[in-house]
C-alpha cells in the first residue's frame, strides 16, 4: 500500500514464464508405432547390424510378446466366503459399539475399554472386506 492507501501492484514476486520445451522426439519421417531400421550413425553400431525395432509412442523401443497361455475364469462357487465371515463381522461390530457405549456410560475414565472397542470395530471392518 502506498501512503495514500492505494494498492501498489508489483510484478517482481511473480515467477518468470516456464521455458517452452518440445519439438520432435522421433526422427523426421517416422510415425509412432512404425517399424524403423536401427540408426547406423550411432556410435558402436555396426553396418551389418540391421535389426528391426518397434518404436512406440511413449518412446520405448520394444514390447514384450503376448502370452499364449489361457487363464480360465474363476468359478462362482469359489468366490463365496464361508458362513462364519458375516457372523464374525457383525459380532465384532456390535461388540465394539457395546464396549464403547459401556465405557462412556458406566466406566468413565478407563481408556483401555475405548481401545478394545475401537479394535473390535476395526476388526469387524477388516472382516467386512473379506466377505464375498
Amino acid at each position: 500500500m502506498t501512503a495514500r492507501g492505494e494498492l501498489c501492484l508489483d510484478s517482481s514476486p511473480v515467477a518468470p514464464p516456464k521455458r517452452k520445451t518440445g519439438g520432435r522426439t522421433t526422427p523426421k519421417g517416422t510415425v509412432p508405432g512404425q517399424q524403423t531400421r536401427s540408426d547406423a550413425s550411432v556410435p558402436g553400431a555396426d553396418d551389418d547390424d540391421n535389426e528391426v525395432r518397434r518404436v512406440r509412442s511413449d518412446g520405448a523401443t520394444s514390447t514384450p510378446p503376448r502370452s499364449s497361455r489361457y487363464t480360465p475364469p474363476i468359478p462362482p462357487e469359489s468366490k463365496t466366503s464361508p458362513q462364519w465371515v458375516p457372523v464374525l463381522m457383525l459380532a465384532l461390530l456390535i461388540l465394539g459399539v457395546i464396549v464403547i457405549m459401556l465405557r462412556n456410560l458406566v466406566f468413565s475414565g478407563n481408556n483401555w475399554l475405548l481401545l478394545v472397542g475401537l479394535g473390535s470395530v476395526m476388526g469387524g471392518l477388516y472382516t467386512a472386506t473379506k466377505w464375498r
